[in-house]
């Protein structure tokens, strides 16, 4: 399972979009929840006019038999205090449907960065124990870093050290008690600041993309993603005519 955290800069949802429109993949249901404010709009991934006006809602769910993945696509943000039920109510669904890991896309606070977290890299990942035992190795030879723990009481102390993701939305939550119930989850975020954030979606796709092989490496990393019609409307449409 795939899913975006709503996240500063909707980067996560961004690289979700990527992901359905290039993969192409067929919407098999809805996310029924009351935890995310409703919303409804066109389809985002129209390709002719004949597609155009089917309606799409706040969570919907798309699959791609041939490569076993199924994506959770978030649109809207949660209702104030509702970030538990969704996360109680979307663990269950995935142990239900056993779903044998779950990758969170998700963002957080550039600037709230310590000083260890300004050096290299402004991608991270997080492994539950469970996932750990499986693929640890393997992010260790990609070269990845481990989101890093900052201190709970800076300038005080600095010894207990504790998971900070601010600007992340529920991403800690879900990992968190994610490693309480045995479920194998993998997060990816990326440091980032609002704005026009199309850059760090593509960013965050291609770090995806390195471990899962989704689609075939290109010199041109953004060239191999299929812009979703959509995005036309973003950023008084800051990208150029022929990615559509």
């Amino acid at each position: 399972l795939l899913q975006p955290a709503v996240s500063v800069g909707n980067v996560g949802q961004l690289a979700i979009d990527l992901v359905i429109s290039t993969l192409d993949m067929t919407k098999v249901g809805y996310f029924y929840t009351d935890c995310l404010v409703p919303m409804v709009g066109n389809n985002p991934y129209a390709t002719a006019e004949e597609n155009s006006t089917e309606l799409s809602i706040n969570a919907e769910v798309y699959w791609l038999p041939s490569k076993k993945l199924v994506v959770l696509q978030i649109r809207s943000p949660f209702i104030k205090n509702k970030y538990r039920p969704f996360c109680e109510a979307l663990l269950s669904w995935v142990k239900g449907s056993r779903c044998a890991r779950v990758v969170v896309l998700s963002s957080s606070h550039a600037y709230q960065r310590d000083d260890e977290q300004l050096l290299g890299t402004p991608l991270r990942y997080l492994l539950t124990p469970d996932l750990e035992k499986a693929v640890g190795g393997l992010m260790q030879e990609l070269n990845w870093k481990e989101m890093e723990k900052v201190a709970a009481y800076p300038g005080i102390s600095d010894t207990d050290k504790v998971l900070h993701i601010p600007g992340g939305g529920i991403t800690k939550l879900l990992f968190t008690e994610s490693c309480s119930k045995g479920i194998q989850m993998a997060v990816l975020l990326k440091f980032c600041s609002e704005g026009d954030n199309i850059p760090d979606a593509f960013v965050l796709v291609n770090y995806l993309n390195e471990w899962l092989q989704l689609v075939k490496s290109e010199v041109n990393s953004s060239s191999q993603w299929k812009i979703p019609s959509s995005w036309r409307l973003l950023f008084g449409s800051g990208l150029p005519p022929a990615l559509f």
